[in-house]
């Protein structure tokens, strides 16, 4: 078989084709789309360009037996049910316009844990449908006549592609909408936001019918980072993996049981439902890692991601340079939105190169506070696997494993998320493709220095908290 998984993410869309036969994968297409930010803290796409770059990588896939799709997670907009036309834009999971509103919900906190199993943040998509329906008059007039649709960016695609009006359980999972225990909207919840549960797409699980595009059967449709855990071939409880995109996600398996850590900032989630079975994982963010180098390279502090390895300087860290990566805020475990990013132990002798190490250190440490909350609730197994373009950085990889105090595993395949969204569609025929091989592993050192480095950082995040940034 030939499978085609449609890889919709923060600033690219991709399309992987795989050959169950061999194995085999290869991009057919890669896009990338706009990104625009309107207001301070506002993030925003085109929904337009990213259904045209559905499309496109449809295409480009050529002649298929299957389609899987993986999407961004928590962005979300509404839409005409009629037309078709978007009536917003669509509002990334990284957009923080609804801090305040989420904020003057702090007395239900306890209850939207309990059900949806996720912190009050303006990370999730509910927050933001609700901000639709207040402030867009075309979204209010579509609800008024009864013909307004809600959802993340995946119900969008199919409606619009394929014909059905749907999302996956681990998709909704992320909404704040949803009861965890239940996989179903939960009307309180819905009220709570001022999200019209009629104008949600039906929840199904992440493998099964989403109908056909073109004609060919779209199998399995999931969050991206839950795709990524199962293309790293994690399925067995603590099997945990990195993901290093826009943001960094550290994603762990819990089996058949939800683990609630909400006093350590981590998040119960759906992994995957196949069949009647559903996997759950705990989830852990850093916000800004990719988005951290692409700043940095717009303020001319990187101009070229070769610069991003080679350091011959002992670490910035334990030089006393320090940079928290909070430019979009802390998520696990503080949860602070107000947080701003700051480099800290900067004198007149600090390089671009010194910024550039610090950097790096400061996304590999926040990453650590979030994958020590995780195994305090998880025991994670020994190695933990990495993907995404700061993967390929030796020295990042290297200073992670110090960091973490356990064994790094970078792949050699880039494309997890892509790849899991085609093996979660195969699982659909009974076909279990392996994970692709590893490319290198690194063995954690210097035991002696890791308390120390964490102790200096997390003083470092400790100033960044109660700052907004301009």
């Amino acid at each position: 078989m030939r499978i085609a998984a449609i890889d919709q993410g923060t600033t690219s869309t991709r399309a992987l084709v795989v050959d169950t036969g061999d194995g085999a994968a290869a991009i057919a297409h890669a896009v990338r789309h706009a990104q625009s930010h309107p207001a301070p803290g506002w993030v925003e796409h085109d929904a337009d360009e990213l259904l045209a770059n559905v499309r496109a990588c449809v295409a480009a896939a050529g002649p298929v037996d299957a389609l899987a799709l993986a999407n961004q997670g928590e962005s979300c907009l509404a839409w005409d049910a009629v037309t078709g036309e978007a009536l917003s834009p669509v509002i990334v999971w990284q957009d923080n316009r609804t801090t305040d509103a989420v904020a003057g919900l702090a007395d239900h906190a306890a209850l939207v844990e309990a059900r949806a199993g996720l912190p009050l943040d303006a990370y999730f998509s509910a927050s933001k449908l609700g901000w639709l329906l207040r402030h867009l008059p075309r979204v209010r007039e579509a609800r008024e006549a009864g013909r307004l649709r809600l959802g993340t960016t995946d119900a969008f695609f199919l409606d619009r592609l394929a014909g059905v009006f749907a999302t996956d359980v681990a998709t909704a999972s992320r909404t704040s909408l949803m009861r965890l225990a239940t996989g179903r909207w939960d009307p309180e919840l819905c009220a709570l936001f001022g999200v019209p549960l009629d104008c949600l797409p039906e929840i199904r699980p992440t493998v099964g019918r989403f109908g056909r595009i073109g004609g060919v059967p779209v199998v399995a449709s999931v969050v991206d980072q839950q795709a990524a855990l199962y293309g790293h071939g994690c399925r067995a409880p603590g099997d945990a993996k990195i993901t290093f995109g826009t943001g960094a996600f550290a994603l762990a398996v819990t089996g058949g049981e939800i683990v609630r850590a909400a006093g350590e900032g981590l998040l119960p989630t759906v992994a995957w439902a196949i069949g009647d079975a559903t996997t759950y994982a705990v989830d852990g963010g850093v916000y800004d890692a990719g988005s951290a180098i692409e700043w940095a390279m717009r303020i001319g502090i990187v101009d070229d991601l070769s610069q991003l390895d080679g350091f011959e300087t002992p670490s910035a860290i334990d030089r006393g340079l320090v940079f928290v990566p909070a430019l979009s805020g802390l998520a696990c475990p503080h949860w602070d939105r107000s947080a701003a990013a700051l480099f800290l132990g900067m004198s007149a002798a600090t390089t671009r190169a010194d910024l550039r190490q610090a950097l790096l250190e400061g996304i590999a440490l926040r990453t650590a506070e979030v994958v020590a909350a995780i195994h305090a609730r998880v025991p994670l197994a020994p190695a933990i696997s990495i993907d995404g373009g700061l993967s390929r950085s030796g020295y990042f990889a290297q200073f992670l494993a110090d960091s973490l105090g356990r064994e790094v595993v970078v792949g050699a395949f880039d494309e997890r998320t892509a790849f899991g969204a085609a093996a979660l569609a195969a699982s659909a025929f009974g076909i279990d493709l392996a994970a692709p091989a590893e490319a290198r592993r690194h063995a954690p050192r210097g035991p002696e220095t890791r308390d120390a480095r964490r102790t200096r950082f997390a003083e470092a995040v400790a100033r960044t908290r109660g700052w907004r940034a301009v």
